[in-house]
Formats: C-alpha cells, sequence, structure tokens
C-alpha cells in the first residue's frame, strides 16, 4: 500500500492512500501479467510481469487452441519485466497463444487463458482501433471502479490496438521531491489494470503533460529529475516504438541511461497511416511554456513533415496530448503560434515566418496541405468534435470520470461544434473508404440502475471518408440556433426544405433533459422559452429521422 502526495499549485498538499501495489501483489501471484506492444507485419513484441521468479514458454499457432509453435524456455526474474520479441510470423494474420509459466521451487506448469493478436493489416482490409486519454489514477480525477469498466468495453470491441494519449503514469505536481522509485512507482500501479487487455490489444502511448518528461525538467539536476526517471520507467514497463524498418520516429539518443527515448513515432495499418507526437520534451524554456515558447522541436517538425509527405496512405490521423501542450480548447488553439502561426487565437497577425524562420507552414497548415483526416487529443477531459480547414479535431473524455462531468463542466466553453459529457473511450472501425468513430460510454452499474445511462451505449458517431451505408448518427447541420447567447426565447430555424426535424430535446450539464418537445411539421421556424433556465451551457439535440445533430447553447 503506497502513500503518495500531491501538492496542488496553491501549495496546498493532499495526502491519500493509493491501493495500486496491494492488487499488483494479489492479482498477479496468481496469473502474470502480459502486455504486447509494438505489433509490426511479421513480429510482436510480449512483456511478462510477475513477483515470482521463472520459466516461461509462449506458444503460439493461428488456429484457436492449436499451437504449433513456441519458444525456447525464458528465464524471468521476480518485478522484473521479461520482454520477448516473437518474430518470423505471417503478416496480416491472427495469432493465439497461451504463456506456460512455472515458478521457481515448484514443478507445475501452468497456463494462461489463450490471448490473441493480429500482425499488420494489408492495404484496404477492414481494422477497429480505440483511444482513451486522462486516466489520471494517480489523483482524484480518476476512478479505478469505472476505468475498469472502460478498459472492459475497449476489449471487447476487439481492437488491433489501443493508444493513450497521455496523463497515464506521472505526476508532475511535485517536480522537485518525486524521486525516482515514485515514478516507477506510478507506472507499475497501472499494469494490474491495463494488462486486464493489453494481453490481447497492443498499447500505444502519446505523452502529456503530467508524465513530467518535458524538456525544462529532463535538463534539470545532471539527469536526477522527474523527466528522466519517468523516461526510464516508462521505457522499462510500457515499450513504445522505435525506430527501424516498420516504425519510425525520433532516432536521437539521450543521456542518463535513456538512450532512444520512444516519445513519437508512426506506422501505417491497413489504409491509415498512424502518426503520434510528443509535444513536450523539446520545450526547455519553462516547465509550461507559452505562446511561441512552445514547440515541437525542428527535428520533429521535419520528421512530420517528411512522414506526411512521403505517405500514400488513404487516411492519415495525427495524435497528441493537446495542441501547443498547454491551454483548453481544439480548434481555438490550432490557429496560433506554431501550431497556426498566428500571434494570438485571433488570426489576424500572422508571425510564423519570424518566429520560425526557415520551417515553411505551421503545423495545422502542415497537416492540412498532405490530407490529414483527424486530429486526436486528450487533455481537457471532455469529448468535442470539431472541424477546421476540413480536418477533423477530437478532443477525448477520461476513461476513468465517475462524474461524468468534470471536463464538461470545467472546459467544455472551450469548444465549438459537438461537445459531450460522461466517461468511455473512442472505437475506430476503419473499411476501405470508410472510418466509423463511435464515442463509446461507460456507467457504473448503479449509475445504469438510476437511469443515468447504459453502459457500452454510443454518446455520438460520426464517419470519415466515402461511407456507402448510412452509419453516422450526425447529422450534417442546416439548422441555425439563435440567439445564441440566448436569454429568454431562442429560435431554430432549418435553411434546408429537406431537413425536417422531429424532435427537439434541451440538456443541462448534469445529462438532465430540460426541454423535449416536437418540432412542428413543415415549420420553417421554432421558437422555445428558456427564461427560466439557469445561466450556463445546455446542449440542444435535435432529432431528424435516424439522425441527431448536437449544438451548444449559452444562456445568459
Amino acid at each position: 500500500m503506497k502513500q503518495y502526495l500531491i501538492v496542488k499549485r496553491s501549495k496546498i498538499k493532499v495526502a491519500f492512500t493509493i491501493f495500486f501495489s496491494v492488487a499488483y501483489l494479489m492479482a498477479s501471484a496468481q496469473i502474470p501479467y502480459v502486455t504486447l506492444s509494438r505489433p509490426e507485419d511479421k513480429s510482436i513484441t510480449i512483456s511478462i510481469l510477475s513477483p515470482k521468479s521463472g520459466n516461461y514458454i509462449i506458444k503460439y499457432g493461428t488456429n484457436p487452441g492449436s499451437y504449433n509453435k513456441q519458444t525456447p524456455v525464458l528465464m524471468g526474474t521476480s518485478d522484473q519485466p521479461l520482454r520477448h520479441v516473437l518474430a518470423d510470423l505471417e503478416p496480416d494474420t491472427r495469432y493465439y497463444y497461451v504463456v506456460q509459466y512455472t515458478y521457481t521451487n515448484t514443478t507445475a506448469n501452468l497456463l494462461t487463458p489463450e490471448y490473441t493478436f493480429h500482425t499488420q493489416r494489408s492495404a484496404g482490409k477492414s481494422f477497429t482501433f480505440t483511444v482513451e486519454a486522462d486516466e489520471h489514477l494517480y489523483d482524484k480525477k480518476g476512478v479505478s471502479s469505472i476505468y475498469n469498466i472502460t478498459l472492459a468495453n475497449q476489449l471487447s470491441d476487439k481492437p488491433d490496438f489501443m493508444f493513450s494519449l497521455g496523463d497515464t503514469f506521472g505526476d508532475d505536481h511535485t517536480p522537485e521531491e518525486t524521486t525516482s522509485q515514485d515514478m516507477k512507482q506510478l507506472h507499475l500501479d497501472y499494469i494490474p489494470y491495463l494488462a486486464k487487455i493489453t494481453h490481447s490489444v497492443p498499447f500505444f502511448f502519446c505523452l502529456g503533460n503530467h508524465e513530467g518528461e518535458n524538456g525544462y525538467y529532463l535538463n534539470q539536476h545532471d539527469g536526477s529529475n522527474i523527466g528522466v526517471y519517468g523516461t526510464n520507467w516508462r521505457k522499462y514497463y510500457f515499450p513504445n516504438p522505435v525506430p527501424n524498418d516498420f516504425y519510425t520516429g525520433n532516432s536521437h539518443e539521450e543521456e542518463y541511461g535513456i538512450g532512444l527515448p520512444e516519445n513519437y513515432y508512426a506506422f501505417t495499418w491497413g489504409n491509415v497511416q498512424f502518426i503520434v507526437l510528443d509535444v513536450y520534451r523539446h520545450c526547455d524554456i519553462n516547465e509550461k511554456p507559452k505562446n511561441w515558447e512552445w514547440t515541437l522541436g525542428k527535428d520533429q517538425y521535419d520528421w512530420l513533415k517528411n512522414t506526411l509527405e512521403s505517405s500514400n496512405s488513404k487516411f492519415k490521423i495525427v495524435m497528441a496530448h493537446h495542441t501547443r501542450g498547454q491551454g483548453r480548447g481544439g480548434i481555438n488553439t490550432a490557429k496560433a503560434f506554431e501550431w497556426g502561426g498566428y500571434s494570438g487565437d485571433s488570426g489576424t497577425n500572422y508571425q510564423f515566418d519570424t518566429n520560425r524562420p526557415g520551417w515553411g507552414v505551421p503545423i495545422h497548415q502542415l497537416m492540412v496541405n498532405n490530407g490529414v483526416n483527424l486530429y486526436l487529443q486528450g487533455h481537457d477531459h471532455v469529448y468535442a468534435k470539431e472541424e477546421l480547414d476540413g480536418i477533423i479535431y477530437q478532443t477525448m473524455p477520461m476513461p476513468s470520470d465517475s462524474t461524468y462531468n468534470l471536463g464538461y463542466i470545467a472546459n467544455g466553453g472551450a469548444f465549438d461544434g459537438v461537445v459531450l459529457n460522461g466517461t468511455g473511450h473512442l472505437r475506430f472501425e476503419v473499411d476501405e473508404d470508410c472510418i466509423k468513430v463511435d464515442y463509446v460510454k461507460a456507467f457504473l452499474p448503479l449509475d445504469t440502475l438510476a437511469g443515468l445511462g447504459k453502459n457500452g451505449e454510443i454518446g455520438h458517431s460520426y464517419t470519415i471518408g466515402a461511407c456507402t451505408s448510412s452509419t453516422s448518427n450526425e447529422a450534417k447541420s442546416t439548422l441555425n440556433i439563435f440567439p445564441n447567447p440566448a436569454d429568454n426565447i431562442i429560435h431554430i430555424r432549418r435553411s434546408d426544405l429537406n431537413t425536417a426535424p422531429e424532435s427537439v430535446e434541451i440538456i443541462d450539464i448534469n445529462a438532465q433533459i430540460l426541454y423535449s418537445g416536437l418540432y412542428p411539421e413543415n415549420a420553417t421556424s421554432h421558437s422555445i422559452d428558456v427564461a427560466n433556465f439557469l445561466a450556463g451551457m445546455y446542449i440542444v439535440k435535435i432529432k431528424n429521422k435516424d439522425t441527431f445533430s448536437f449544438h451548444k447553447l449559452i444562456i445568459h
């Protein structure tokens, strides 16, 4: 049982107890934890962790329950990850495997349940992947009970792999006090949770601000700092891609035992080019760089540019913890400084060439020029879908918020487009010409009984690409809601007479429906009295046949 201390920015110290270590010892005494990473066309990395030393054999094959291949005997030491690369695999193939383990001073040959993985999909092949962000189990925001539900929901999606977009392992609230042992424990604490699905869902990681791996911290105290501690323990427990024939990424080795930092990388899978950025490591001016102080760094920018320009993939997806590393919002932050080129969010004072001479174009324009379809980020703890210059900016909800409203209340006002409360993950179903995106919500059983929602329900859906069937529940918006902000009356007007709204709901930040009514048949406009509504932010949900549109409403 670990005692951990968090220091808020107000310098108020809040002590609380985390039971992760007890959970690790109790659970792993039964079955070793298995984590998959670095899936490729012909190989995959398997990490095995147990508090007991022993011998391990990985048995695998292409048919369930039949394992015609196996590794040599692998020697595992207690509490140290045993890492092994399964090589010479067949591309675009599903494998099934078990781990046989015999603990030291015992004779029993035990077996894990059967697990599975898939090697790289060929171009045009269908597959699923999932994304979560901001688990925050190290502080009061994240709650393990609902996080377990989100993980189980992802496992049921049968994805080829998952991404976490950061604020997962680290805790930078006490940078001068946090030790290497603290950072080790913060990473180790997640294994009992993630290993519930990473035995069959390879894990990719994107660094967040709270991991502490930023350039400012990395330069402190000759390597005795949370940046170095965090990097080394992250690599130890959760290997990320390194540049090779399959992955590209950061090829610059670092001091203090780090070597390759495994912080940004790219790969293709099916018809998708995946690009994961690190928006913190190359910022060394201060711990929270602002405006033009923030940077990807020229090396990472050039790598991003080359990766995009050389990609022939039909779909291109870029991920980072957040545009510009700090701040709140999506497209409102995408217009300024290194990301957008303007000095300020107003978009009226272009200064990119002055502040980044010789670079070319800002990050957003680089993505536009090269046909990026989707940008994914975390940080703001709220589901928000926006669009700018043809690129969808998708912000992730927390997977572990048992209130369902932390980010929605705190940060929802920083977004336009579709903004929703809730907890869960995003599921991406990729076909040859189409990506279907689903916001899969998680609910605690008692909250389901209370009528707050059903676990696994779809909070919002949309599609990207040439989708041949109607798989979206997001209507193309031909509706105008005004005035917005409003005081007494709002008016809903349709500009397309072929659009026939059927019903209207107004939902508050607690997911309570405060208004529900029919849209008058054949009417071009409809008025609703909101004079008795409290000041704040609301969602207007409009049903149109089998689709829905969602609109943010502010009431004064």
